[in-house]
């Protein structure tokens, strides 16, 4: 009986697990609203249409301080997801490597 409430307690463990857990890298100048609400901890549909949004008014941003601007998100929710929050141009990020291998 013992090793089913520890199976069960895991089981429910691993269904309750923080999103934190799940969430991954996303570049916040060129996701979705649908890809940073699934990734970014904290971060729901209405509020990823307002990062968006205000991406799209106010050009990218440089650091992820700087989705302060968008009202609803504050420093625990950069916090949370510092780690995960990437700003580099896609376009930029394509050619370093072969600025690298082309010295």
């Amino acid at each position: 009986m013992s090793s089913i409430i520890k199976g069960m307690t895991l089981l429910m463990a691993l269904l309750l697990a923080p999103q934190a857990l799940l969430a991954g890298p996303v570049n916040i100048n060129t996701a979705n609203a649908e890809t940073l609400a699934a990734e970014l901890v904290g971060i729901g549909p209405a509020l990823a249409a307002a990062i968006v949004r205000d991406r799209e008014e106010n050009g990218p941003y440089k650091s992820a301080d700087e989705l302060k601007r968008v009202r609803g998100v504050g420093d625990s929710i950069i916090a949370n997801n510092r780690e995960n929050i990437r700003i580099e141009d896609a376009a930029a990020a394509a050619a370093a490597p072969a600025a690298r291998a082309n010295p």
